[in-house]
This record gives structure tokens, C-alpha cells and sequence, in this order.
């Protein structure tokens, strides 16, 4: 895997739930930095859902994915956990925990039938939460006269990079992120279109939220 791949956080986490042969099963899905973050969002809803059988659960932490957990909480090996951690593994979220809390029907599912839930209900708890896309690059702030502004905001739009902050005073000072692999030939086309006269400051470069895509379009 690409060191500085794009990858996939929840902005607003949320939830879902699914019926199968009058069981109930239950996701809820949070954004989670650390370890202990993801502890506290299982046992709040270990709390929320005090009367339930199972909480089950898959967590990845980290830019890589580094740290990975999952628990089948007395289901079947296998049939629980894993099945959750698939769905996250499969949609490129990172920094995220989701819990699937069953309610019992009084019917068995089976071994088969037990993946099948747990499977569709972390996609309908996925489905209901908000996701946003991280890429690695850099921060650019651009001073230029206003004969150059909308030369630059063409070039920006083109890209699909959005401007996250903009100044109007004597010159005008632009804010925006830009991915990695894209800086070096934007920075030439603005100074080309600029005529050499627009100042860029460029950061050290990081991860930053993209908000000129839509998440089902970025390629982990």
C-alpha cells in the first residue's frame, strides 16, 4: 500500500439496523483516534444497550491501519466480528469503531446466516454516517494582485480544489490545500498565469480533509 495513499474518516458517525428472523441488530459507528477512545465508545453502547446479548465490534485505528481489533462477544468464532472488520476494511475508513448490538429473536440464525447480519448491518451502519476523504499534501497560501484572482480560481476549479480561506484587502490572499503529486505543476501554472507576480507559501506536507470530491470517488 501506498505510504501516502488517500484514505477515508467518518465525519459525522451515525448508525442503522436490520431485522433477520426477529433478532435485532444494531450499528452504531464513531470516529475514534486511539485505543482508549474506541473503549469508551463500545462500553457506552454496552451501556446504552444494557439489555442486550451481544455487542460486537471492529475497530482500525491509525493512517495506515496500523491497529486492528474485533470481538465476536460470545457469538460463533467468526461469525461476528471479523464479518464487521471486513465491511470497514472494505470501505478504506481508518480512525473509526463500529458495534453491532444483537437482540436476540429466539430463532438461530447459523453460523452463515449470523455473517449475513452482521455483514449488512455495519454496511447499514456505515451507510448512515458521513465519510470524508484525507489526502496527503500540502497547505498553499497565494498572495496575488486582482487581475490574477480569477486566473487562479480557474486553475483551482479545474482541479477541484476547494479554497478554505480567502482575504480581500489591497492584494488578495488565497487559502487552500493541494494533494501531493499535483504541487509542483500547480505552483507552475499559477506563476506562469500570474506573470511571476503572485507570492506562494507552501507548508511542510501533511494529511488534510478533502472537500472537493465525493468519498465513493477516492481510491484508498
Amino acid at each position: 500500500m501506498d505510504k501516502y495513499a488517500p484514505y477515508k474518516i467518518i465525519e459525522y458517525g451515525g448508525g442503522g439496523e436490520i431485522v433477520e428472523k426477529k433478532s435485532r441488530f444494531i450499528a452504531r459507528v464513531q470516529a475514534t483516534e486511539s485505543e482508549e477512545e474506541a473503549a469508551a465508545f463500545i462500553e457506552a453502547e454496552k451501556k446504552r444497550y444494557w439489555d442486550a446479548r451481544h455487542h460486537c465490534y471492529a475497530y482500525i485505528l491509525g493512517e495506515q491501519g496500523q491497529t486492528v481489533r474485533y470481538s465476536d462477544d460470545g457469538e460463533p468464532s467468526g461469525t461476528a466480528g471479523r464479518p464487521i472488520l471486513e465491511v470497514l476494511t472494505g470501505s478504506g475508513v481508518r480512525n473509526v469503531t463500529l458495534v453491532v448490538t444483537r437482540y436476540f429473536g429466539g430463532t438461530l440464525l447459523g453460523t452463515g446466516g449470523l455473517v449475513r447480519a452482521y455483514t449488512q448491518a455495519a454496511q447499514a451502519g456505515l451507510a448512515g454516517s458521513r465519510v470524508a476523504v484525507m489526502r496527503y499534501g500540502y497547505a498553499l497560501t497565494v498572495e496575488t494582485d486582482y487581475n490574477g484572482i480569477g486566473k487562479i480560481q480557474y486553475l483551482l476549479g479545474q482541479r477541484k480544489i476547494s479554497i478554505d480561506e480567502s482575504v480581500y484587502g489591497q492584494q488578495v490572499s488565497l487559502g487552500f490545500c493541494v494533494p501531493f503529486e499535483e504541487k509542483e505543476r500547480l505552483i507552475k501554472d499559477i506563476t506562469e498565469a500570474t506573470a511571476g507576480t503572485a507570492r506562494i507559501g507552501v507548508s511542510d506536507p501533511s494529511y488534510y480533509k478533502s472537500t472537493g470530491e465525493s468519498p465513493e470517488n477516492a481510491s484508498p
